[in-house]
C-alpha cells in the first residue's frame, strides 16, 4: 500500500489522497476492533457494518479515479480481471465466503464476527492484488496459529482454548498491505 501510495502521489493526487483516507480509516478501526476482540471476543456490527460502506466508497472512488487517469505504463495488463474497482468486490465476496465455509464447516472455530469482517479485509486487499489477498489471508493464519503455539508452550492455553481471531486477521491484512504492489 506504501509503494502505491507513493506512484499515485505522482501521478494521481485525487486517488491518492481517498486512498490515504482509506488506510488511516483501516487503522483507527484496526485499534479499535483489535481492542474490543482482545478484551470481550466480540468484533460489533457498529464498527463492521459502517467500514463496508467507508471502504466501499473510498476504495471504488480511488479505484474510479485512477481508471479516469491510470499510472504510465499501467495499460491495460491482465484485462478486467486486473482491474482494481473489480478487484475491491470479488475480493470482499471471496474473503467473506472463505470465512463462512470455514464457519459452517467448524462452527465453535471461527465466530460470525470474524466472517463479517473478512469482508471488509477483502476489499482493502482485493484493491492490491490478488497476491494481497492470498497474503493477508495466509498471515492471518499464520500469526493466529504461531500465538496458540506460544499458548501451549507457556502453558497459558490448551487445545481447548479460544483466542480472538480478528486482531490476526487485521494484523495479517495490515501486513500484506505493507508488501509490494
Amino acid at each position: 500500500m506504501i509503494g502505491r501510495l507513493g506512484e499515485l502521489w505522482q501521478h494521481n493526487p485525487l486517488a491518492f489522497w481517498l486512498v490515504l483516507v482509506a488506510c488511516l480509516y483501516f487503522a483507527v478501526m484496526a485499534v479499535r476492533l483489535t481492542v474490543i476482540d482482545v478484551r470481550h471476543h466480540l468484533l460489533p456490527n457498529r464498527i463492521v457494518f459502517p467500514s463496508y460502506a467507508v471502504a466501499g466508497v473510498l476504495l471504488l472512488a480511488a479505484a474510479a479515479a485512477a481508471w479516469a487517469n491510470p499510472l504510465p505504463g499501467a495499460g491495460n495488463a491482465g484485462g478486467v480481471l486486473a482491474t482494481p474497482a473489480l478487484r475491491v468486490v470479488a475480493g470482499a465476496a471471496i474473503l467473506w465466503l472463505f470465512y463462512f465455509v470455514l464457519r459452517f464447516i467448524y462452527p465453535p472455530g471461527m465466530g460470525f464476527g470474524d466472517v463479517k469482517l473478512a469482508g471488509v479485509l477483502g476489499m482493502y486487499l482485493g484493491y492490491l492484488s490478488w497476491v494481497h489477498l492470498f497474503a493477508g489471508t495466509f498471515l492471518a493464519f499464520l500469526l493466529g496459529g504461531m500465538w496458540s503455539l506460544a499458548l501451549l508452550a507457556a502453558r497459558r492455553g490448551t487445545l481447548k482454548s479460544s483466542i480472538p481471531f480478528g486482531p490476526f486477521m487485521l494484523a495479517g491484512a495490515a501486513a500484506a498491505m505493507l508488501l509490494p504492489a
